[in-house]
């Protein structure tokens, strides 16, 4: 029978909220909307828990459902884990949803409105509030501000972690295999205009947030480098400021040079070390944005697959 939404939800560790989270699935969306057929793919991206076999035998008890486990071989991220529903999503829509709770899944029932209704292919849902630490909250706002000033005006001002797209976007993002891809990028850079709905968010049902430091700072250096020239303007612009300095600075040594009639005076050795720290630091700042473009460049002609398969039970 034909399939009008796929549900993908990424998993990593989440064996203690699976259960409540399919169960809300069914009651609060599937049975909402038994008009449109509806499959749900999980995909466990190398958890270390037992959220695999959790999997398997929630697969068994709701054997009524159009349900699909997708197995990686180990942890190859989030948006891998969401290429790879992706690849097996059969519905005229994909919803993506964290498998944490944190995010309420009634909200599922307004964007498959907004798209079957309304005829949006992009759904946005964006957090009015969330409670999450000092420090995640400004981060957040931060790294989305520097995103709308660079890569995308439209990006809403704290992003968004679920949406739900047309299964030709799902397609297109596929088809464009970048290797560090940012999904929210390549979901705005589509073109198709938006529908923004906002809600609140919950604070994790269970356990600690995955998203480590390091992950969240790729994350950052993805959305700019992926989709922004500008770092690597910039070191153009601030190498020309400084040559054109530095010029300046060094007529006037030499004209001082020349001019000066007074007793002789001792090397300036603070003044010589402050312009050589300034001077490497701005180098080795340019070297490293030079550095982040060559690893793109040859981590894309590599070609290597975003994600291994280990096995899939439908």
């Amino acid at each position: 029978s034909k399939c009008y939404y796929s549900i993908v939800i990424p998993v990593y560790c989440n064996e203690k909220t699976l259960k409540e989270l399919l169960v809300s699935l069914k009651d609060d969306v599937i049975k909402k909307n038994k008009h449109l057929n509806a499959e749900i793919i999980f995909v466990d991206d190398g958890s270390y828990d037992n959220s695999y076999n959790q999997l398997q035998q929630l697969k068994k008890v709701h054997s009524d459902l159009n349900f699909t486990i997708i197995k990686l071989t180990r942890n190859f991220g989030q948006g891998p884990a969401i290429f790879a529903g992706y690849e097996h999503a059969r519905g005229d829509c994909v919803v993506n949803i964290a498998a944490d709770l944190q995010d309420p899944i009634e909200i599922i029932n307004e964007m498959l409105h907004y798209y079957f209704e309304k005829n949006y292919k992009i759904v946005l849902p964006i957090r009015r509030s969330r409670h999450d630490s000092f420090f995640r909250n400004f981060a957040s706002k931060i790294f989305y501000w520097i995103i709308r000033k660079l890569s995308f005006k439209n990006m809403p001002v704290g992003g968004f972690d679920i949406f739900l797209i047309d299964n030709k976007i799902a397609k297109f993002i596929i088809g464009s295999k970048e290797s560090d891809p940012f999904i929210q990028g390549q979901i705005l850079w589509s073109g198709y205009k938006p529908k923004y709905i906002f809600y609140d968010r919950k604070k994790r049902f269970e356990g600690k947030s995955k998203h480590t430091l390091s992950k969240l700072t790729k994350f950052f250096i993805d959305g700019v480098m992926s989709y922004s020239f500008l770092p690597i303007r910039m070191m153009s612009y601030i190498g020309i400021i400084i040559s054109i300095i530095g010029f300046f600075y060094g007529s006037y040594i030499v004209y001082d040079h020349i001019t000066y009639t007074g007793p002789p005076r001792p090397l300036g050795w603070a003044s010589l070390m402050i312009v050589i720290l300034l001077v490497s630091g701005f180098q080795m700042i340019m070297l490293g944005i030079i550095g982040e473009y060559i690893w793109r460049t040859l981590s894309q002609s590599r070609g290597r697959p975003q994600y291994i398969i280990e096995e899939t039970i439908k």
